[in-house]
């Protein structure tokens, strides 16, 4: 991957006039963007009827940002087919859950197991490759744009039965991976097998689980078909696509990282406030660890440079928030920070999303700021590529998330996303840097490993664990994990079935709890969510339930274990709350020898080590004051035994010989 850091956005000059483009591309000279997303719902513009062609202006716009020295993530447009297509193919209309074909009119409005959409898809693909393949601009290839979109149709029931074919082989091992001799679900013939679609009550939960894993495998097949195009036609320029983030996306990123050559990540922060930086650190860490296991670099592709979106309004950013953001990503290890989009459109349906350029034009906050972080950006090229210093793990499972999301569980108030970032918040707020481990990943290297509601739980990811564990190594397992195998059928003999003998413990009862109820522990610790009844065979006791047993209806007995030791292996047995998970997990972690944060930081202000390089983001409206020696990259000024970041500000330090801030270095 060349250059970088890489500082862009999407680009749409189709929506604009000739006029505009030329001060496009000086604007983007005099802010210092390098890297722009070109023709990502471009179809229709581009192929405005079946197999004919309108490539002259995409020639142009390819030219003038060749000429302004701007590389092209050049787009394949296949997320927003044009209306010739939806006319042509209604069976490639996506159907809902509930049978409803949609209509034309808005993007991923198709089915991607639709034969006639992958033959567009791929034609267009085509297209592009022998017309660009060369161009000085390209700079990479982005295909589609965050694949997400599931479909109910037949299309769909037939490439599902295929796809279970190859999963189980036959129908017998089908049957007993669903169960389906519960309410007379036995399947004899693989034709009998259909999508889950509305039904009476309960869908059957392995159906729903291995639908979720079909699309994944299915949508990954579609990017491949276009990778693989693009890859021959241009074998020195990466492929990827952007990975969107959600609970409704059917996506295994961990597992799609393999297939791209930059791990590219939309990332859009929900919480408008003092949150943020933690959604920022949890997605660019979970990022960096998709790609670090493939060996592949990760980028920032898409956020929004000064707004925050939260369902029910737009709040914008305050001055100097953007380049905070942005270098928050950078310092755990993206190759730089794109935006969605350059340019704020004058219609549309997103005509009030945020852009680098807003409606204002150039004379305005936005884009001066924008100006602020490409130069700040130009500044930090020798720290790209330095690894991110990690010795704790969190164990992340996309069919756990999955799983837990099905309806019929003990519980409605249970989400895996919220468990997982609980865990990271206590981390984020200790100051202390994770990775994020999935299935397959070495552990030896950390000194601790959390695993939060890992629900699904095979094999050998157990005996993984078990080895992590006998080896010294410090694990931290909460509720609901180990509960069910791979196909979602619940261990027997008690819970966590599947790692009972290394926590030494055995569950017999679960007591869920409301949502606004509390769960006192002794040592002043607090639950909420869920409460069990942990017997102990051979662990110990470390925290225990009060005598009330919870709330009123749920069954607990008063007292009784809530968080237990073996050896170095943990079991939480409750939803902590925030200050609850710090001191446990702090605990924990001091035993481990995990490095705590460097000392004489003030709070509110995050530490990121990339090798050599300290990444000092001060969140609060005072000025920070920090123990330092070394260079300070953005101003190019030294620093000789303390630093002072501004309010709002960020300051990286290059430290000499990799000498640290005052406080023990990460193991």
């Amino acid at each position: 991957m060349r250059g970088g850091p890489w500082f862009g956005g999407d680009y749409n000059p189709e929506q604009w006039p000739a006029e505009v483009w030329t001060e496009d591309a000086d604007l983007m000279r005099r802010a210092g963007v390098n890297l722009v997303s070109l023709g990502v719902f471009a179809w229709s513009r581009l192929e405005p009827a079946p197999g004919r062609f309108t490539f002259d202006w995409l020639d142009r716009a390819m030219d003038l940002l060749a000429g302004a020295g701007v590389g092209v993530a050049l787009a394949t447009p296949t997320a927003s087919p044009p209306p010739w297509f939806s006319l042509a193919h209604p069976d490639a209309l996506p159907v809902t859950a509930g049978g409803v074909r949609l209509s034309h009119g808005s993007r991923d409005t198709y089915c991607a197991s639709a034969p006639a959409y992958r033959d567009a898809a791929r034609r267009i693909a085509g297209a592009l490759a022998d017309r660009y393949a060369g161009h000085p601009a390209l700079a990479m290839w982005h295909v589609h744009n965050e694949y997400g979109t599931i479909c109910h149709c037949d299309h769909a029931a037939g490439a599902f039965r295929r796809w279970l074919r190859r999963r189980y082989g036959g129908l017998d091992a089908l049957n007993e991976a669903w169960t389906t001799a519960f309410w007379s679900q036995h399947y004899a013939d693989w034709s009998q097998i259909l999508p889950p679609r509305a039904t009476q009550y309960l869908p059957n939960p392995a159906q729903v689980l291995d639908f979720r894993r079909f699309w994944s495998d299915e949508l990954l097949r579609a990017y491949t078909e276009q990778r693989d195009l693009l890859r021959a036609a241009t074998p020195g320029t990466p492929v990827t696509t952007n990975f969107v983030f959600g609970g409704w996306v059917p996506v295994d990123h961990a597992r799609w990282a393999a297939e791209v050559d930059v791990v590219a990540v939309d990332h859009y922060p929900a919480d408008p406030g003092a949150g943020a930086p933690e959604e920022i650190a949890f997605a660019a860490n979970l990022a960096r660890c998709w790609g670090d296991r493939h060996g592949r670099p990760w980028l920032l592709v898409e956020s929004a440079p000064n707004l925050i979106y939260t369902g029910d309004r737009m709040h914008t950013k305050e001055p100097g928030r953007l380049k905070r953001h942005a270098l928050g990503y950078v310092a755990r290890g993206s190759r730089g920070a794109m935006f969605f989009q350059w340019r704020a459109p004058r219609g549309g349906a997103e005509r009030w999303h945020s852009a680098l350029v807003p409606h204002a034009g150039a004379d305005s906050r936005v884009y001066r700021e924008a100006v602020d972080l490409g130069a700040a950006l130009g500044r930090l090229g020798e720290a790209a590529g330095e690894p991110v210093a990690a010795d704790v793990a969190v164990l992340w499972d996309a069919p756990s998330w999955w799983a837990l999301q099905a309806p019929g569980l003990p519980s409605t108030h249970i989400d895996y996303l919220d468990a997982v970032r609980a865990v990271h918040r206590a981390f984020w707020r200790a100051g202390s840097t994770v990775d994020f481990a999935v299935a397959g990943t070495a552990l030896d290297r950390y000194r601790m490993v959390v695993v939060p509601n890992h629900y699904l739980m095979p094999d050998a990811v157990a005996e993984r664990l078990r080895a992590f564990a006998a080896g010294g190594g410090h694990l931290v397992v909460t509720y609901l994990s180990g509960i069910a195998d791979e196909c979602g059928r619940v261990r027997l003999g008690g819970y966590p079935g599947a790692l009972r003998d290394v926590l030494g413990i055995r569950v017999e009862e679960f007591h869920p709890q409301p949502p606004d109820a509390t769960v006192p522990l002794s040592g002043g610790l607090t639950g909420r969510l869920w409460r069990e009844t942990v017997y102990l065979a051979g662990a110990a006791a470390v925290e225990y339930y009060t005598e009330d047993g919870g709330a009123e209806g749920s069954g607990a007995a008063g007292g009784g274990a809530a968080i237990t030791r073996h050896g170095t292996a943990w079991y939480v047995s409750t939803a902590l709350d925030d200050d609850s998970y710090r001191r446990l997990l702090t605990r924990v972690a001091t035993e481990a020898g995990v490095a705590p944060a460097p000392s004489g930081t003030p709070a509110g202000v995050e530490v990121v080590r990339r090798g050599r390089y300290l990444f000092l983001l001060n969140h609060t409206a005072e000025p920070a004051e920090i123990p330092a020696t070394g260079v300070e990259l953005l101003t190019g000024e030294p620093v000789t035994g303390c630093l002072t970041v501004p309010p709002g500000e960020v300051a990286v330090l290059r430290q000499p010989g990799g000498a640290a801030v005052a406080g023990p270095p990460p193991h």
